[in-house]
């Protein structure tokens, strides 16, 4: 009888181990398609078998899964989004292609793309902010001063914040559309710029899986005009009415998307006239959230979502009721880490759950204004908010990490350190 398998296309720094584990508990058995394997290092560290395939080629994928099909019982396929949400949709084609569960690929294909997602919540009646299209810096300047300063700029297509910046002036919004149009940021096609406006208020984003609400959390943010995360938390410091509405607004999200089946994470800022929805991503939430649902509600989100990718029900009832949270390191400088200390002490103290680095000493460090900026984080958990918030405090208080920042242009060079995007 052949082997029970998941295919994983492409890895994730963070996710990828946590699904390679659920797998495994589930008596799957992972096999990780990649571009270049080699860049997580968890597969050689747990000996995940991993194929070499370009996953930008659909053809590619598609002769790789047969071959696959023909050892295994493949039950399932899923995948991690990178710097571009367009997986998803080469997953969604998969699974439509070998007749495996998996939402619609043009559902996912309408919600990849940020304008064409704009416009079809914008006519459910779903509150978004205000938003236009541009192509080039004359369209550019027009859709800011219909809208009005201030304004985000964005890619329209593209994930993990990267290339989105607050532009609070004029000088601003040319520095930065002068980046998005020049050779710095690469585009997978032709460039098609959002011009938003800035919606004001607490940020907030809510899991779904299916049709239901799993977990509402909050997030804070670090140094504008950037937008990197800096702290996260579930649940999210909200009354019974104001959880209710985030959970209206999620779900009237999904259905003008059509995104019934699967996960999705939807972000938002609570303004003056209330829950405004900035994005929606047809997929799970990356990077701490997953484990901080997990230790907030009793759900394991990466479990249960494999169970439907294989054809399985999940069970998405809280078995508790703690709150979690956690505080990302960000560097407020360019330049080289130069030591970690503390962390293990960190990490006794009672309630923290993890304390992690993503880089090593000795690492030249670039900021590119996104969540690539995150160096490691720390998890804490405790049936009660302000007690989760000073184990947190107390833990992240004991590590040291300096940066030594970098002299003159000449270092920078030497390194060859690419300068922060604007």
């Amino acid at each position: 009888m052949p082997r029970k398998a998941l295919i994983l296309v492409e890895g994730h720094t963070n996710s990828g181990p946590l699904y390679v584990q659920a797998a495994q508990r589930l008596g799957l058995y992972p096999i990780t398609l990649a571009a270049n394997p080699a860049q997580y290092d968890y597969l050689a560290e747990e000996s995940i078998e991993a194929v070499s395939v370009d996953t930008d080629n659909f053809d590619a994928l598609m002769h790789v899964c047969s071959e696959l099909r023909a050892t295994y019982d493949v039950a399932g396929i899923t995948g991690f989004v990178g710097r571009d949400e367009s997986l998803n949709v080469t997953v969604a084609k998969l699974c439509r292609h070998f007749d495996l569960p998996g939402p619609n690929p043009a559902s996912i294909e309408r919600c990849s793309d940020k304008f064409t997602q704009r416009q079809c919540l914008a006519r459910a009646g779903v509150p978004v902010p205000a938003y236009r299209l541009a192509a080039n810096a004359m369209e550019v300047e027009t859709c800011a001063a219909e809208i009005g300063l201030p304004v985000i700029l964005k890619p329209a297509e593209g994930s993990g914040s990267s290339g989105v910046r607050l532009c609070r002036d004029k000088d601003e919004l040319a520095e930065h559309t002068t980046y998005l149009l020049g050779d710095a940021y690469i585009w997978r096609s032709s460039p098609k710029i959002l011009v938003e406006e800035f919606a004001q208020g607490p940020f907030y984003e809510a899991t779904t899986m299916e049709n239901a609400v799993i977990a509402d959390g909050a997030a804070v943010f670090d140094r504008p005009p950037h937008f990197v995360p800096c702290a996260s938390a579930f649940p999210a410091p909200l009354t019974d009415e104001e959880h209710e509405r985030i959970a209206d607004v999620s779900l009237h999200c999904l259905r003008a998307l059509g995104l019934g089946w699967g996960p999705a994470n939807i972000e938002l800022r609570w303004t003056k006239r209330g829950p405004v929805v900035i994005e929606v991503n047809a997929r799970l939430p990356g990077w701490t959230v997953p484990r901080l649902i997990q230790l907030a509600y009793g759900v394991d989100i990466i479990n249960e979502h494999i169970k439907l990718v294989i054809g399985d029900e999940c069970d998405l009832r809280a078995r508790h009721s703690h709150t979690s949270a956690a505080r990302f390191l960000v560097p407020d400088r360019d330049g080289i880490l130069d030591r970690i200390e503390g962390a293990s002490r960190a990490a006794t103290v009672p309630g923290v759950v993890e304390v992690r680095f993503y880089v090593e000493p000795e690492t030249p460090i670039v900021r590119k204004g996104d969540d690539r900026d995150r160096i490691g984080h720390v998890i804490a958990a405790s049936p009660d908010r302000a007690r989760t918030e000073a184990i947190l405090q107390r833990a992240v208080d004991l590590i040291d990490w300096p940066i030594i920042p970098l002299p003159t242009l000449g270092d920078r060079n030497s390194l060859g350190l690419l300068a922060w995007p604007h």
